[in-house]
């Protein structure tokens, strides 16, 4: 918690432990980021930082508008009503006045709905990569086992190996559970399943908590969910592959042969018109060309599993 954060915390604190119930998506969303940020003082940092946002935009742009004189370069045709008229002399201050109420109200608004929604994208992001990098922690976790090392050392030594990524985070939980407030494993494993945002090791932490409830074969448990994972990546990898393969040959259709359609149809019926600005030859080379290829390109990097 840096200085500005504990200067909100100090300022709003007390009145935001009391909204806790009034915030309990936005609490969960935090724990399954993983966030160091406790929520009252993440919600007063919003909060504050929502209205310096509003106040400074608000400021800023009510001076552009007084300054530059925006409001009295609006020009009425026709008639209006006499209102309108009458208030016309009052035009800067008025047009001023509104400025700075919808600044204040729009960039604090968005300020304050992104700070609302970023944990859940952060905690998205943290699943994506726990589900991309479980089936080779699995592996690990059964190579592991099969060694003969207990599951509360296996879960420790997992965390201590970053290259399993938000896994070795989870696992990391999972020992801190264990070493720091003194739990059983069966009740890290359920915490951590409990707050976990990815379905894929939640599932995974509650077969191992019933396999070690039910002295079963934990090892055993651990090479099937790794034949399924292995199993699963490859479906996963060969859909993918298919629909990269759909998407190629629609970007040759659309973008590549489409466009080269066009350009050449527009260019005969420049030439036949005399029209000395094809427009629509400028909007097909400098607007659909590129911002055809960017959207493939967000599509495929959307589609795009991690690795």
């Amino acid at each position: 918690m840096n200085s500005y954060e504990r200067l909100c915390f100090n300022l709003l604190g007390k009145r935001m432990k009391v909204q806790r119930e009034q915030y309990a998506q936005l609490r969960n969303d935090l724990i399954s980021a993983r966030s160091k940020t406790p929520f009252e003082v993440y919600i007063s940092t919003a909060l504050i930082s929502s209205v310096i946002v509003g106040l400074g935009m608000a400021i800023v742009l009510g001076a552009v508008t007084y300054l530059l004189q925006l409001p009295k370069l609006i020009s009425y045709k026709g008639q209006v009503p006499e209102v309108i008229v009458g208030l016309s002399q009052y035009s800067l201050i008025l047009g001023t006045i509104f400025v700075v109420l919808f600044s204040l109200g729009f960039f604090g608004g968005f300020t304050y709905i992104a700070f609302l929604i970023y944990p859940n994208i952060e905690a998205g992001n943290r699943r994506r990569n726990i589900d991309a990098s479980l089936p080779y922690a699995i592996n690990y976790i059964t190579s592991m086992s099969t060694a003969g090392i207990t599951p509360a050392e296996i879960f420790r030594l997992l965390g201590d190996s970053p290259i399993y990524g938000e896994s070795a985070v989870e696992a990391r939980y999972i020992a801190r559970e264990i070493d720091i407030f003194g739990r059983d494993l069966i009740d890290a494993l359920r915490l951590v399943s409990a707050s976990t945002p990815s379905s894929r090791m939640k599932e995974f932490l509650q077969g191992a908590m019933a396999s070690i409830s039910s002295g079963g074969n934990l090892t055993a448990y651990f090479r099937t969910k790794s034949n399924q994972y292995a199993l699963e990546n490859r479906q996963t990898q060969k859909m993918f592959l298919d629909t990269l393969g759909l998407i190629a040959e629609s970007y040759v259709t659309a973008v590549v042969a489409g466009m080269l359609f066009l350009i050449i149809l527009q260019s005969i019926m420049s030439v036949l018109s005399g029209e000395k600005t094809p427009l629509f030859l400028y909007a097909i080379i400098y607007v659909m060309i590129p911002f055809g290829s960017i959207g493939f390109v967000i599509m495929v990097s959307t589609m795009t599993p991690e690795i």
